[in-house]
């Protein structure tokens, strides 16, 4: 019978935010010694699924800590390290293991660690040795690492942007880890320098062909998985950046070629790639026009889940000069907001100062008299197949503005995140959520148009202007050609 290990360690390091992922940022969001008991989430999910499958089989299943934040800014060091000495502590009681699963996010940077997700491997190999398999799902926003690689025998990225696979990918790698177990592969990871950085939308053109092409090329000619790591722009580290990575059974030069190949494939669509997103006034003065409704516009740069603060007001206060009307937005952070708010009681009339309170990222804060027509706790909102929390939420309005108000930092995800409060999202004209894209597959299906905003804030989608200190220039679109 074999044994495997599972544990979870993520967050995604904007190392531009002032915001510290402290402890208090993984209690709030989600820590966990008995993950596979409680409702999967995102990062949570791979491990229910992975103890499922290996309990089919009769393995036994050794489950440690899941441990889960917010992205922000540098997680602090002794936080990291104990959690590290945690799941080293777990697994060096539960030796020998044949297998060791980890559900990370690849962009995770501490003090003192720029390489978490290699560094907790590095660990890991050192106390399993060359026998036991290593198997690692990541989120494909992330820093693909020399250490990474020489550390697990199999590194798995989502493939969807929205990432709505997790748990598709979490059957993937423990089949692959499993037949790597029982000897039926040998498996070999190669990975390509693609010398780019942007925002990779897999539900559109060209996007959508090139996973499509991944996933057709999967377990055929002696490929046993293909990931494109997209990178996370926003953190400063010396390889972030658009990497493309192959597994091959047993075949370390085929490896090296289908990356390559795909890569190439990547920079040959690259200027259907670029980010061309109208300015908070052109997407309004387009949303305004519009015949259908509701119009979903995207706060891009204000996405909580990039380590933004979800405070940004800059949208809000070009809503109100407009003196525009049946218009929701949300989701605002803004915890002493809320506890006003819910103290007031539904029904209260009451002036607030709404955001802007995270630094000049977030803008100016609004001065505005509010009603409060909902207050709800412990709310969540789904995310794909998992639930992700949102905390306190109030729903307030100011003569035709409706805006979503939580404690708990996290972005919009889907609807419910306004409908399970009472909003009706077909008597608006425009939503706007603060996302990236995390929010399109629950969206587009209600949306007359969906529009990406070019906004001010913490990520700001202007890919060729963000101020790295670690990472050369030698990328697309800083550059038009950085293999000249």
């Amino acid at each position: 019978m074999k044994k495997i290990f599972i544990a979870g360690l993520a967050t995604e390091t904007n190392t531009f935010s002032p915001i510290p992922t402290g402890l208090a940022s993984f209690e709030e969001t989600f820590l966990s010694r008995e993950a596979t008991r409680e409702t999967p989430n995102l990062f949570s999910a791979p491990l229910h699924v992975w103890r499922r499958r290996a309990e089919e089989r009769g393995w036994q299943v050794v489950e440690s800590l899941a441990a889960f934040a917010q992205p922000a800014g540098l997680t602090i060091g002794p936080v990291y390290e104990a959690f590290r000495a945690e799941i080293l502590a777990d697994l060096r009681k539960a030796m020998p293991v044949d297998i060791v699963l980890l559900s990370m996010h690849g962009a995770m940077i501490a003090q003192g660690c720029d390489d978490c997700e290699g560094d907790l491997m590095a660990h890991i190999r050192e106390l399993v040795g060359t026998e036991a398999v290593i198997g690692l799902e990541i989120d494909p926003h992330n820093h693909l690492t020399p250490l990474m690689l020489e550390s697990a025998d199999l590194i798995v990225c989502y493939k969807e942007y929205p990432h709505t696979d997790s748990p598709d990918r979490a059957e993937e790698l423990f089949t692959l880890a499993a037949d790597t177990a029982d000897g039926k592969i040998r498996p070999v990871m190669r990975d390509y320098d693609c010398r780019m950085m942007g925002s990779y939308q897999t539900p559109k053109e060209p996007m959508r062909g090139f996973v499509d092409a991944m996933i057709a090329r999967e377990g055929s000619g002696g490929i046993l998985s293909l990931s494109l790591a997209h990178g996370f722009p926003w953190g400063d580290h010396p390889l972030v950046g658009t990497r493309m990575l192959a597994i091959a059974d047993g075949d370390a030069d085929l490896a090296a070629a289908t990356a390559r190949e795909f890569g190439e494939k990547l920079w040959s669509i690259r200027e259907g790639l670029r980010s061309d997103f109208p300015s908070i006034d052109a997407a309004l003065d387009r949303a305004s026009a519009s015949n259908g409704s509701p119009v979903v516009l995207a706060d891009y740069a204000d996405n909580a889940g990039g380590g933004a603060p979800s405070d940004a007001t800059f949208v809000l206060q070009e809503v109100l000069r407009r003196g525009l009307k049946d218009i929701v937005l949300g989701l605002f952070w803004d915890p002493g907001v809320v506890r006003m708010c819910q103290e007031a009681g539904e029904g209260a009339v009451m002036p607030i100062r709404l955001g802007g309170k995270v630094g000049p990222m977030s803008g100016d804060p609004v001065d505005i008299t509010v009603t409060v027509r909902k207050a709800a706790r412990n709310l969540s909102q789904p995310m794909g197949e998992t639930l992700m929390p949102m905390g306190n939420v109030v729903w307030l309005e100011a003569d035709g503005v409706h805006l979503v108000v939580n404690d708990l930092r996290t972005q919009t995800f889907h609807p419910e995140a306004f409908t399970q409060l009472g909003i009706d999202l077909e008597a608006m004209r425009i939503v706007v959520v603060k996302s990236s894209q995390h929010f399109y597959a629950g969206f587009a299906p209600i949306a007359a148009e969906v529009i990406h905003m070019a906004t001010p804030g913490a990520i700001a989608p202007d890919f060729a202007a963000i101020p790295f200190t670690r990472r050369k220039g030698d990328y697309w679109p800083k550059v038009e050609n950085p293999f000249a």
